[in-house]
């Protein structure tokens, strides 16, 4: 994964990216990365529940 941190209006903001050539990256600011920082277990076990099994 890259990660990039950039400004939208002067504040702050991360872009996440699977490779160089993703054409549809994941953004974010503040309010939503505290947002995904309260609900990161609940995020983990999603995952985990929804994972292919092999």
């Amino acid at each position: 994964m890259i990660i990039e941190r950039t400004e939208y209006k002067g504040q702050p903001v991360l872009i996440l990216k699977r490779n160089e050539n993703d054409r549809y990256p994941f953004s974010f600011g503040m309010s939503k990365a505290r947002m995904i920082l309260e609900a990161i277990e609940d995020i983990k076990k999603f995952v985990a529940e929804n994972e292919p099994k092999d």
